[in-house]
């Protein structure tokens, strides 16, 4: 529950996220952003944690401790007081429910009607030639009213500081510009950055990100270089891991799973081929039936380019299969299939810092520039040897466009599941280390507000109105 009430208004600090995924589809998204919601309403338990969202229904019911702040309708606080409780009350206990309910039932159909739009105009293109592969990005919305009324920005983890992500890109540096410009305090928390190529994203990036307060990152590899190319002072640069591993390490067992878990997501950023993808599927069954095991569809990610769309079929012919969770499931839930599980092959980044979280190894599987450094950054972070064949490790990363991609698919999975009770307490601890480490990082965010002792140092002036 939130904290609005007679207490708000001076003294009483309000926090903007910028969340990154606006429509709050993505539950490895959703599992940072619930960290981020946890821990600073543990540190500042009267709090307004606003989150930036398209989804306001959705977010009550995800995360009842954050607000929405409604992007697509100028982004502004919502009411104060006894009226802002109302609300709050209303959201948790009625319209985040529906809404959540709601969007399941029509997640299928809308489904059905893109996927027949989409082809309609693939047909339209192949027979005039009209339209384009490269949609323009949408116009960006105007910053919203909330930043005025704000004492800390916070730009959460995500991988959308990327040529592939141009309008988040530009809408979180617009956001963090905006606020510096008002002397408002800005970080941003669990970073994946790059590839970063496009010339004016890269011109955008260096006059902003010098200008953020603090930068933690989720990785080593990429991120930090790249920063420092942008002029980012590296006393403003932390390394902490992704913020969703704590809450996937709270959801360990104490022994090891049986399960064969499997995410399959294609995507405009990783482009499986068909011959591919069937392969995967045939590996897969083959090993469930020689390893004796079921196969568990691991779905991350909702909507018309999502997990389940790509993952279900390769379950398909499998002599045992679970049940994937409901599109009304939480990352909770996700994350403890995810336990049952001894070993782990996804195309989801999120998926496999579920899995490694836990002690659960991973076999990542790869088909572009933008998830290769995802997955190597990660397996860096716990402290993988990608390189050595021989060598333990809990992440092995395997190219869908291998020469022999049935051959090293199928010596991955055999080598991890034969390797799983070694690796774990390692990965274990990488994970607790990850942990800390992020802890110590919001400690400094904390510390942008005067001082981190509670206090805005602005006047802050209750929200106007309802929206």
């Amino acid at each position: 529950m939130g904290n609005f009430g007679a207490g708000d208004g001076a003294g009483t600090v309000r926090v903007l996220i910028e969340n990154g995924e606006y429509a709050l589809r993505n539950r490895g998204d959703i599992a940072m952003l619930a960290m981020a919601v946890e821990h600073l309403r543990q540190r500042w338990p009267k709090a307004r944690i606003g989150v930036l969202t398209e989804e306001p229904g959705i977010l009550r019911g995800l995360l009842p401790g954050a607000e929405p702040v409604v992007a697509n309708t100028g982004g502004q606080w919502g009411r104060s007081g006894l009226a802002g409780l109302l609300d709050e009350q209303a959201g948790i206990r009625l319209l985040g429910p529906a809404a959540l309910q709601w969007r399941a039932a029509t997640e299928g159909p809308k489904h059905y009607l893109r996927g027949l739009a989409d082809r309609a105009r693939q047909e339209v293109k192949q027979y005039t030639g009209i339209g384009s592969d490269a949609a323009s990005p949408p116009s960006l919305a105007p910053i919203p009213a909330a930043l005025a009324e704000s004492d800390l920005v916070i730009a959460l983890g995500g991988g959308y500081l990327t040529d592939s992500d141009r309008h988040q890109a530009h809408r979180a540096l617009n956001l963090l510009e905006a606020a510096q410009h008002q002397g408002i305090p800005t970080a941003m928390i669990g970073q994946g950055i790059g590839p970063l190529q496009d010339g004016e994203l890269v011109r955008r990036a260096a006059e902003v990100l010098p200008g953020v307060d603090l930068i933690a990152v989720r990785e080593r590899r990429r991120g930090p270089a790249l920063l420092d190319e942008l002029g980012v002072d590296p006393e403003r640069v932390l390394l902490t891991g992704d913020d969703a591993i704590e809450f996937a390490y709270r959801s360990r067992r104490p022994g090891i799973g049986a399960d064969l878990g499997v995410s399959l997501r294609i995507s405009s950023r990783s482009q499986v081929s068909d011959a591919a993808r069937e392969t995967l599927g045939e590996v897969l069954r083959r090993e469930a039936a020689a390893l004796d095991t079921a196969l568990a569809p691991l779905i991350v990610a909702e909507g018309m380019g999502g997990d389940r769309r790509h993952t279900l079929p390769l379950l398909h012919g499998a002599p045992r299969a679970r049940e994937p969770i409901a599109r009304t499931g939480t990352a909770q839930d996700v994350v403890r299939q995810v336990s049952r599980c001894r070993v782990v092959v996804t195309s989801a980044y999120h998926l496999a810092v579920f899995a490694l979280s836990q002690g659960i190894p991973a076999v990542a599987v790869t088909a572009s520039q933008y998830y290769d450094d995802k997955f190597y950054g990660l397996a860096d972070m716990f402290d993988a040897d990608t390189a050595d064949a021989t060598a333990e490790s809990g992440l092995r990363i395997v190219h869908l466009d291998a020469d022999d991609l049935d051959t090293e698919l199928t010596r991955a999975i055999r080598r991890l599941w034969e390797s799983a009770p070694e690796v774990r307490d390692t990965l274990q601890q990488r994970a607790v280390e990850q942990i800390d480490a992020g802890r110590a990082g919001l400690d400094r965010v904390y510390g942008l507000v005067a001082g981190g002792d509670g206090l805005p140092t602005r006047t802050v002036q209750p929200a106007q109105g309802a929206r």
